[in-house]
């Protein structure tokens, strides 16, 4: 199937590795161009030089005011356009109510929630018809995740918020998505797996939960990704995409 990629531009934020590098990944390989974001500029410059001629990188932080400025000009420059964008961040510290200390609530919300939204806002006056906004959340918006306190705050707001862009942009025919990951075997999964006092139990205690009875490949998550970017979903816009082997059992 074409999905229509072909020199389209993105902007992939967190995608020196983990979600956002295997949707920058799955981009590139139906033909997007793409411009990839981490807070580490080693990080950033090996994970552009890996993604190959059509990927360019630069080194900024989700929570920093002047990032998403910063990456759509640097698409524009680069690439000659700039078509959408993916909002993804590395996820906030794991704990409980009893551990998260303002400052780690602090540092997640600047991050993870008004980072996406000045994304959202730049990225809104900027996108032309066709354009979209894609928000990596988790299925944390429809059910908390236990030991994941902060991010069970955050993400359902920055689900509520997207619909509210969605509803927004939609008449000048620019679509907004959300996708919700699951148990994706990503390095952050492996980290809150290793929390535990037996890692290798709670893996398969996880994926005897799972209807697909194991965790997800970091590219079956891009390429759901690169769908729902492309133009071959130009009709999909305010929806909550589960990425998850089919733990979300709702409607």
């Amino acid at each position: 199937m074409d999905l229509g990629l072909k020199d389209r531009v993105y902007v992939v934020t967190g995608a020196t590795r983990g979600l956002g590098n295997a949707a920058a990944r799955e981009l590139i390989a139906d033909g997007a161009k793409v411009v990839v974001t981490g807070r580490d500029e080693k990080r950033v410059a090996d994970a552009a030089a890996e993604l190959g001629p059509n990927a360019v990188g630069v080194a900024v932080g989700n929570a920093d005011p002047e990032a998403a400025e910063r990456l759509i000009a640097a698409a524009r420059e680069h690439f000659g356009g700039f078509h959408g964008v993916l909002v993804s961040v590395g996820g906030p510290a794991p704990g409980f109510v009893s551990d998260n200390t303002d400052e780690q609530w602090r540092d997640a919300f600047e991050s993870v929630f008004l980072g996406a939204v000045r994304f959202a806002r730049t990225a809104g006056a900027e996108l032309e018809p066709g354009g979209v906004i894609g928000f990596v959340l988790s299925g944390s918006v429809y059910e908390p995740i236990p030991g994941l306190t902060i991010s069970n705050g955050l993400r359902p707001g920055l689900a509520g918020f997207a619909k509210s862009v969605a509803d927004e942009l939609g008449p000048r025919g620019v679509r907004v998505v959300g996708l919700l990951p699951g148990r994706i075997d990503t390095d952050r999964v492996r980290e809150l797996d290793s929390l535990s006092a037996d890692p290798e139990a709670t893996r398969a205690a996880s994926e005897s939960r799972i209807p697909l009875r194991r965790y997800g490949a970091p590219e079956e998550f891009g390429r759901v990704a690169a769908f729902l970017l492309s133009p071959a979903a130009s009709y999909l816009t305010g929806i909550m995409v589960p990425v998850d082997g089919g733990m979300r059992h709702g409607f």
